[in-house]
């Protein structure tokens, strides 16, 4: 999700954090050098092992299987009505072995409703323009029979829906919906504008439909509640998405866009097929051309384009539709954009070099936009470097559209970002939301429960890609600005707090556990951002690039377009790398530790000095050691997390010199000390 400024969310949740109780995690007690052995496993991961599900070695095991659906969706929007109107189809087919006597149905915009938990800082408490009936289903059918559709008001965002006959394994049911809903409304808090309307001819449709749960081999249905807080857990779908819109609108979103010769004008259409294969930026659309019906086919010209264009022609409304169509194949979801006075620049990017495949890089904002104008240069840029760095996979879809909007927020094939005047900030919001097409859209991630496998990534990602863009001193400088420097400090953003257990929850707590009220501030924040893409750092600098790459990439090729777990993550690692890194693992991933190593002893010894290490937060971080001689001239030593391996609360440096040394100092870089106060050393 969003690479933003946490500042106000971190400090509202600093004054509550102090009367948190850290959750119980349980772990093996057998210890050995301050080790502790084997990871913990859910009773449900161990399920799937005995069933055959998921292997050890962190393959999809012999028996693994995952449920599919194809949708068929009409979506009507008629700006400046709220209201929107939708049909759909889907066909669900039962993969598993289990008959299911029920499916779950989830209904993501009822968060809306005055009686959803939202979980976010004010989530309670939203203005009354956030608040609504949610989504109104007019019409229910399953296997071509109407039914009344029910709904239990406890669960809010999702439905029970019981079966006159259990769904037998291997066999599809047909379900048939209709709905209507109002849009949110503009100018909501961040948190809440993932959706809704952005300006009166501008709207962003995601989470729009009422859609299937997904039912898994380790967890069942997912039932969990959409606060706001955790993200979303999705299966790989097809989808064929019908969007009705004004005549003079245009619409852009995921999946391939079938009939661009039926929406688009003749000139327009000639612009948008040379940009899928240029290098360079094309306008399809300015602001003027919308307004002055150059665009489009068909009448529904808007007056409205009036107040925003000045030397555009003034054109009445005439009511004409326009209907744009696109298909994407097996897909967690979709989302559209709609305006009828943005402007469209797009281009192309080779992403696939065996091939020479290309994706589409495309961009939709309001004239007034500056960092926008950068933002299809900003998009090839990434996915070239995401295909072709980190993670080295080629960028797996056709297309990428930077949608101007207000969430900062990640979709198959889109990002809905706002505009900032930092461009440096902007390019690095548009490059951590398209990172997410890794995680989790390819690799099926369950954010709900486990946001740390997508965030966590696309942050990592985020990270590598600054190095390139700003340089070291600077991407380290803001890294440890946005994501770090708080959680270091155990949340104390203001004098007279002390550091808060929320700062220690281990990463691996299931997220929807901390998306209360009362949870889902700082803990599920830094778990799922700073403090885990700290731990895959490490865990690169402790492998090294070329076997970090091998085991990320082997991840990747087992489990895209299926439903890793984070077990299915670390054994993955442990076997590509031929290591057993349980003790890696539990350390970053299972325990409460936090970074606080301390220079416990210097001594002469006879081939230079032995510097002990003790670990006194015990989170194995990796560190420099800063060495100052005699004389004037200076080393740095660096060392990986390895050298906790042995022992995790003390570590010795054996430092081979002739020089005398003068002083030290320990330096964490990005993986910041808690207390430097003991960090240094100096000769007597």
């Amino acid at each position: 999700m969003k690479k933003i400024d946490l500042y106000i969310h971190l400090i509202f949740w600093a004054f509550i954090s102090v009367l948190m109780i850290q959750p119980a995690f349980a772990q093996s007690t057998a210890t050995k050098n301050n080790l502790t052995t084997g990871l913990h496993e859910p009773r449900g991961v161990k399920e799937a092992y005995a069933a055959g599900t998921r292997s050890r070695d962190g393959k999809p095991g012999p028996n693994y299987w995952e449920n599919h659906a194809r949708y068929k969706i009409t979506i009507t929007a008629k700006p400046p009505d709220r209201t929107i109107r939708g049909t759909e189809q889907i066909v669900y087919r039962n993969e598993s072995p289990d008959p299911l006597p029920m499916l779950v149905i989830k209904l993501f915009l009822n968060v809306h409703r005055p009686t959803a938990t939202r979980g976010t800082p004010g989530g309670n408490h939203m203005p009354d323009s956030y608040l609504s009936s949610g989504i109104h289903v007019d019409s229910f059918a399953v296997n071509g029979t109407a039914q009344p559709w029910r709904e239990i008001p406890y669960f809010v965002t999702w439905q029970p829906v019981r079966l006159s006959a259990p769904l037998q394994p291997g066999d599809s049911i047909h379900i048939r919906f209709s709905w209507h809903y109002k849009i949110a409304p503009a100018k909501l808090p961040r948190g809440a504008s993932l959706e809704g309307i952005i300006d009166p001819g501008t709207y962003y449709l995601a989470y729009f439909y009422p859609r299937v749960a997904v039912y898994d081999d380790y967890q069942g249905w997912d039932t969990t509640p959409y606060t706001l807080a955790q993200n979303f857990y999705s299966d790989f779908n097809d989808y064929d998405v019908t969007v009705r819109v004004p005549a003079d609108y245009v619409v852009w979103g995921t999946g391939k866009l079938t009939n661009a010769a039926d929406v688009l004008s003749s000139p327009a259409l000639l612009r948008y097929r040379a940009s899928l294969t240029s290098d360079t930026t094309i306008h399809i659309a300015t602001e003027e051309q919308m307004a002055n019906g150059k665009i489009t086919k068909g009448d529904g010209m808007n007056s409205w384009h009036s107040k925003l264009c000045p030397k555009c022609s003034l054109i009445t409304f005439r009511g004409g539709m326009n209907t744009w169509h696109f298909k994407a194949h097996n897909i967690p979801d979709v989302a559209f954009g709609l305006s009828n006075h943005y402007d469209w620049d797009a281009a192309s990017v080779i992403v696939d070099d065996v091939n020479g495949r290309r994706a589409s890089v495309q961009s939709a904002y309001n004239d007034s936009a500056a960092d926008f104008r950068h933002m299809v240069h900003i998009g090839r840029h990434a996915l070239d470097w995401l295909s072709h760095q980190w993670p080295g996979v080629p960028y797996p879809y056709e297309k990428m559209t930077v949608f101007q909007g207000g969430a900062g927020m990640e979709y198959p094939m889109m990002a809905n970002d706002e505009s900032l005047q930092d461009l440096d900030q902007s390019r690095s919001q548009a490059e951590h939301e398209i990172a997410h097409t890794y995680m989790p859209f390819y690799m099926g991630i369950d954010e709900t429960r486990y946001g740390f496998m997508d965030e966590g990534w696309a942050t990592t990602f985020e990270y590598l890609i600054g190095q390139k863009d700003l340089g070291t001193s600077r991407d380290d400088s803001l890294f440890k600005q946005m994501r770090v420097n708080i959680w270091a400090h155990g949340l104390t953003v203001m004098p007279g707090l002390k550091p808060s257990p929320i700062a220690n929850i281990p990463i691996i707590t299931p997220g929807d556990a901390l998306s209360s009220p009362g949870f889902s501030g700082s803990g599920l924040w830094f778990n799922e951002y700073g403090k885990s893409a700290l731990g895959y750092l490490a865990m690169k600098d402790l492998l090294g690039d070329t076997t970090f790459k091998k085991c990320l990439q082997a991840y990747m090729a087992r489990w895209h377009g299926k439903h890793p777990s984070p077990w299915d993550f670390f054994y993955t690692f442990d076997d590509v790398s031929g290591q057993n890194l349980d003790w890696f693992w539990r350390n970053w991933f299972f325990s409460r530790y936090y970074i606080d190593l301390a220079v416990s002893n210097v001594a002469k010894a006879e081939n230079g000095y032995t510097v002990t290490l003790d670990n006194i937060g015990g989170m194995d971080a990796p560190v420099n050691i800063m060495l100052h001689f005699a004389g004037g001239k200076t080393q740095t030593i660096h060392e990986t997390p390895a050298i906790w391996k042995a022992d995790q609360k003390h570590a010795t440096v054996d430092i081979k010199t002739d020089k005398t040394l003068a002083s030290l100092t320990l330096d964490g870089g990005i993986w910041e000390d808690a207390d430097p106060s003991n960090n240094s050393w100096k000769i007597k």
